[in-house]
């Protein structure tokens, strides 16, 4: 199993991303679930990132959201660092 660490900047955004889409709070909870799991589950999609967030990873809510993740193979941590649209997160 893996350790979920949950910054307080991530906990903020989260508290906002589930006000603006309380319909997703299930479907969230299960990939947060998964992902703690196994992150390598194909349905979390878990890809590490280009451009500016090239040290991190994501993994998919749903088809338009996504978690922005450190993840620390080493330690058996995930750093849960961002929550929200791929478009606004989109690395440039």
């Amino acid at each position: 199993m893996y350790k979920l660490i949950f910054t307080d900047s991530y906990t903020k955004l989260l508290h906002k991303w589930l006000k603006k889409h309380p319909d997703l709070k299930a479907r969230y909870v299960t990939t947060i679930q998964l992902l703690e799991l196994n992150p390598y589950h194909n349905s979390l999609r878990l890809h590490k990132l280009q451009g500016k967030l090239s040290e991190f990873y994501s993994v998919s809510i749903d088809i338009k959201n996504r978690i922005i993740i450190d993840f620390i193979v080493q330690d058996k941590q995930i750093i849960l660092l961002n929550i929200g649209n791929h478009d606004i997160y989109r690395a440039k």
